[in-house]
């Protein structure tokens, strides 16, 4: 086999720690998982993490994809309750607001509800991860003193305060992690294309199995986890207020 055939289009580390990342989901999930399946009984998704695990070591020359991965979950734990409490926000805030328009469309627009509630609501983590940045930077003292005393909880404020501090923690510098890198053989590729073809059967049929679930079901997609997972960068930019 040629070293470029591969069987994915994305990095092999990207896509090695978007498997693992996968993996750690079904862990979670893997009592109600295994209820679907026989074949997924123990030691099934531990033997595939190992599997990760050891493929990375072994060809990229990274010790672990802890770091990374927990990234990765970090973004994904908090959507749903992060857009649960940025809904509660907006809709206290533009209720509290609406006899002086004017203050609450520009108290949306710094905050980041008009760019970016939407879509976050409709599972873009960029989009949320955006706002979660604008609000955390928009919400000065001032600001907040305002919105507290017309009628929100301070307490949900600091909430989503805090996930935005949350994922800056989280993020980690995706280059460093990738620094070391061995030469990849024909070999490597087997072993990737071996996982990765794993990894989508997981995914294809654990989508199927929480279909009635979107957060979860999301966890699922290798398209979405690895878009997470290339989200997560230090320094993120976030858009001016309009």
């Amino acid at each position: 086999m040629k070293t470029d055939n591969r069987l994915y289009h994305a990095k092999d580390v990207d896509m090695l720690v978007t498997a693992a990342t996968i993996v750690e989901n079904a862990i979670a999930n893997k009592r109600f998982l295994q209820t679907k399946r026989s074949t997924w009984t123990d030691p099934f998704f531990d033997d595939l993490k190992l599997k990760i695990e050891t493929a990375t070591q072994t060809f990229l020359g990274v010790d672990s994809a802890k770091e990374l991965r927990g990234a990765t979950q970090a973004l994904m734990a908090i959507q749903k309750q992060a857009i649960k409490d940025l809904a509660e926000c907006k809709v206290q805030v533009a209720e509290d607001f609406k006899n002086d328009k004017t203050r609450r469309d520009e108290l949306l627009r710094q905050l980041g509800f008009t760019s970016y509630l939407k879509y976050a609501q409709k599972g873009d983590q960029e989009a949320l991860l955006n706002l979660l940045y604008q609000f955390k930077t928009n919400l000065t003292t001032t600001v907040k003193d305002e919105i507290v005393t017309k009628g929100t909880d301070k307490q949900i404020l600091d909430g989503i305060i805090a996930y935005a501090d949350g994922l800056r923690n989280a993020n980690v510098n995706q280059e460093n992690f990738k620094g070391q890198r061995k030469t990849i053989t024909a070999a490597a590729v087997n072993e990737f294309n071996d996982i990765y073809n794993q990894v989508i059967s997981v995914c294809k049929i654990s989508a199927k199995f929480y279909k009635d679930e979107p957060v979860v079901k999301d966890q699922f997609s290798f398209a979405k986890v690895l878009k997470a997972l290339n989200n997560l960068k230090p320094n993120i930019p976030v858009k001016p207020a309009a």
